[in-house]
């Protein structure tokens, strides 16, 4: 069992690599944690979002920079660095951080190609550094419950789990028709965007190797062949005489909000990342930005809904959906079903429901109440608490120098990316993979060493 580390002498120095949501997010610790983290660099190449957050963690001149480049070309500037690039964007800074021995926190996922994945565990192997991607799922007071219920062989044999994640119908307009996740050909497709870190959760609690895998999906919706007739040529929100009638008006995602609520965060700070947010400017940003646009002339292509099919080599099967079309918002639902048990886990509310078929009573455990001295103190963080549940994971390890503070070393998460293209490679071929020779496949063409 791993111990809480003592509160080091100097707080860990970290690097910064992209200034966005998820950078900030991790960013935004140093304030709660002095003590154990600290920020001293920044490479972002928006000039306001750089200069705002140079100004934040006061980070000197010298240390702010405007590519990620510039900033490997230095001496090593932190003990360690956050890559929260775009996705396509992972794979060069991880391998050149890596060789100049910073440990790195990667944002999910590894990368959008099999080829960079393998590159990225092969710097870090041969570098001997701390690594950790953004599974953050795996942090969550739920999953704690979960792992602690399945070790504890409550449920006796895991036979199957069924689990979904319900984007949520707005959610998915914003990020993966008019947002930064709309196009494989600028970030990637939408199971390994979304949905990586739910393939890696269902490979977690079964405790198993996939052995198979089927897939199925589609861009059903968000095509202009479903465009409302209603509608007619416009193509943004703020001009559409169909606009009330739209449950995807960018006016109820955007506007609506703040003039009710004053939202300014997460998605306007999206849809304005820079400046005072106000009526004017973030009408002024849907007007002239891809996020007023018409949710069937936006030029997105990726899936809608996907379900993934998994064989184990223990026998057992599991089912996961990707659907955008729900009422809420990213909180999983997951079942677990045992020999001798059954587990119900929703992660939209606090308590989880365990029913055991030999006393056929159902135990109601409340997530918040189920400790794990590793994350007391934690305060809420976005993913359920995950995120913050992962940069602790990810000081600890540092501090320390044991990589088994983190919940998903390098070749776990090499292997869980691994069925992710191994199942839309199913979707696109409509073909049943089996996972070893996908994987043997892969290794051989790319001659990837032993890793």
């Amino acid at each position: 069992m791993l111990e809480v580390p003592n509160v080091p002498k100097e707080p860990l120095t970290i690097s910064i690599i992209g200034a966005g949501q998820r950078g900030n997010n991790y960013a935004q610790y140093s304030e709660l944690f002095p003590e154990w983290l600290k920020v001293v660099a920044v490479a972002e190449n928006h000039p306001d979002k750089r200069n705002a957050f140079a100004k934040k963690y006061n980070i000197p001149n010298e240390n702010v920079f405007n590519d990620w480049s510039d900033m490997a070309k230095r001496p090593r500037l932190s003990n360690a660095v956050a890559i929260c690039t775009p996705d396509k964007l992972h794979m060069e800074p991880s391998v050149a951080f890596a060789n100049s021995k910073y440990n790195i926190l990667l944002e999910k996922p590894m990368a959008v190609t099999v080829e960079d994945c393998y590159k990225i565990v092969e710097a870090i192997k041969q570098n001997e550094v701390i690594f950790a991607v953004g599974h953050v799922l795996r942090y969550t007071s739920h999953m704690n419950v979960v792992m602690q219920v399945i070790n504890s062989k409550a449920l006796g044999d895991i036979i199957n789990i069924q689990h979904l994640e319900p984007i949520g119908h707005w959610h998915f307009a914003h990020s993966y028709v008019r947002g930064n996740w709309s196009q494989e050909a600028s970030s990637t497709f939408s199971l390994m965007a979304k949905s990586c870190h739910d393939l890696d959760l269902i490979v977690y609690m079964m405790g198993s190797n996939c052995k198979k895998i089927s897939s199925f999906g589609t861009l059903s919706h968000f095509r202009k062949d479903k465009k409302p007739v209603e509608a007619g040529i416009a193509t943004n929100c703020l001009n559409c005489n169909y606009e009330p009638s739209c449950p995807y008006s960018a006016k109820k995602i955007y506007i609506e909000p703040f003039l009710k609520d004053g939202i300014k965060s997460w998605p306007n700070s999206v849809v304005q990342p820079v400046g005072h947010i106000d009526i004017e400017n973030l009408t002024q940003a849907l007007r002239e930005g891809n996020y007023g646009n018409c949710v069937y002339e936006s030029s997105n292509d990726v899936c809608d809904h996907q379900v993934v099919n998994f064989e184990f080599e223990n026998g057992s099967t599991a089912a996961f959906t990707m659907v955008a079309f729900t009422e809420s918002i990213c909180a999983r639902k997951i079942t677990i079903f045992g020999t001798k048990g059954e587990l119900r886990c929703d992660f939209g509310v606090d308590e989880l429901e365990h029913f055991d078929f030999l006393s056929r009573k159902t135990r109601i455990i409340n997530s918040t109440c189920v400790k794990d001295k590793l994350y007391e103190g934690l305060p809420t963080s976005g993913h359920g608490g995950g995120d913050y549940g992962l940069l602790r994971s990810f000081i600890y390890a540092c501090v320390t120098g044991n990589q088994g503070y983190i919940l998903s070393g390098p070749r776990e998460t090499l292997d869980s990316h691994l069925i992710v293209f191994a199942a839309e490679h199913s979707r696109r071929t409509g073909k049943v993979v089996a996972t070893n020779e996908f994987n043997t496949f892969h290794s051989e063409k790319l001659s990837i060493p032993n890793i």
